[in-house]
């Protein structure tokens, strides 16, 4: 065997496969996640990802969301406003939260005794100096 036969190419031999062995098929369209599909659709999106909590206190803890820029716009033309897309959609989950809170408070206080519910104190300036307070 000389020096250059090792560069030779060798003729391939056929390949034989083994009918009793499957492989597993090649699929020719990839699978589109809930946000490609909205995208396209020309929906938008949010959802949250990830939620972690303070393991020192259980009542905090952080939400990740993913969004796309259709949902990202709809903020922006209710009127939210941020340095960047994040910001805006940080000041529309704490409003989302918000409204929580205040619903779930008006409900509590909705079924509360009435000698019980939180009191309010009304003022109205009579003028001269003068307030009356009920």
């Amino acid at each position: 065997m000389g020096m250059f036969d090792l560069f030779k190419k060798k003729k391939s031999e056929p390949v034989v496969e083994d009918p009793k062995v499957k492989k597993p098929r090649k699929s020719k369209q990839s699978v589109k996640s809930e946000k490609d599909i909205a995208t396209e659709k020309g929906d938008p999106y949010v959802s949250v990802i990830k939620v972690t909590l303070d393991n020192e206190n259980v009542g905090n803890g952080e939400f990740e969301l993913d969004f796309n820029e259709i949902f990202v716009a709809r903020l922006y033309k209710a009127g939210y406003q941020g340095k960047d897309d994040y910001e805006v959609v940080d000041k529309w989950f704490t409003d989302v939260c918000r409204n929580v809170v205040m619903e779930n408070f008006e409900q509590w206080e909705a079924n509360q005794p009435m000698d019980e519910r939180p009191r309010t104190i009304q003022k109205k300036d009579l003028g001269n100096g003068k307030t009356e307070v009920s």
